[in-house]
């Protein structure tokens, strides 16, 4: 029986591509020494301001606090290691997209062509959507719960926060925001994927909203403003990734010729 050969697969495994371990090390540790670099050098760029840096991210906690109230450094090293790490958070975020990039060139030799024509465009909005969630939690979430939180402090408490514990809610507020609206994308690659169809993504949707205030319970404040905010956003955007599934995914019957298609012939 003839072979059908398809250009566009064209094979990952092939012999003549193949490389040493050895190889393959040398080039993930070449990756890896770059990337990092370009994350030192934003920081070096970066350093010069990291008060203002800082003060920028305090920003909307400062005006929630009752006025000539300032954050608290209770560290002794506090005041110099809080900026340092939070510039070099921000110069990280700067350098993604060439981090991303060299971890692309370091699995492309390893992807179909059909693979990489969706991973390129599936990168380019993570970092996208990634970005939006980081600026709908700053400029939208912070900005409301800390009026909330604060608007709940008894007269006789200086609310007053610790700059390190500041530092830390924010970070995981940020990954957590961040990684909602990916939730699109993810929907997106799970049915091109053929794991999931427009019929069993509506299927599991009551799951998700239960799932997701479970998760919002978990990640955000004990307050049920900051949950919302993380909730309701996690199952739109949900039901965003069914509709562009439904209009430009694929079908039921389409996933089933897929995996008919992978299956090896008996």
């Amino acid at each position: 029986m003839a072979t059908q050969t398809t250009p566009e697969l064209e094979a990952p495994d092939d012999p003549a591509n193949e490389q040493p371990l050895v190889s393959h090390l040398v080039e993930l540790r070449n990756r890896m020494v770059r990337a990092s670099l370009a994350v030192l050098v934003v920081f070096a760029c970066l350093s010069p301001f990291m008060k203002q840096i800082f003060d920028f991210l305090s920003q909307p906690l400062m005006v929630a606090l009752p006025q000539g109230v300032k954050l608290l450094a209770t560290g002794v090293v506090a005041p110099f290691m809080v900026p340092l790490k939070v510039t070099l958070f921000v110069a990280f975020l700067i350098a993604l997209p060439y981090v991303l990039y060299q971890m692309w060139a370091y699995i492309a030799p390893a992807l179909y062509r059909r693979e990489k024509r969706l991973a390129l465009p599936i990168l380019v909005s993570s970092i996208f959507m990634f970005a939006l969630g980081m600026a709908y939690c700053y400029f939208i979430v912070f900005r409301m719960v800390f009026q909330f939180i604060a608007g709940f402090s008894p007269d006789s408490v200086n609310f007053a926060p610790d700059i390190d514990s500041y530092f830390s809610f924010v970070l995981t507020m940020f990954v957590a925001f961040g990684l909602t609206f990916e939730v699109p994308i993810v929907v997106v690659v799970l049915n091109r994927v053929g794991f999931a169809s427009y019929e069993k993504l509506v299927q599991v949707r009551p799951f998700v909203i239960v799932g997701a205030f479970v998760l919002a319970a978990i990640f955000t404040p004990p307050d049920v403003l900051s949950q919302l905010l993380l909730a309701l956003p996690l199952v739109l955007l949900f039901q965003v990734g069914i509709w562009l599934v439904r209009f430009f995914g694929k079908s039921q019957e389409d996933i089933d010729e897929m995996k008919e298609k992978e299956d090896p012939e008996e």
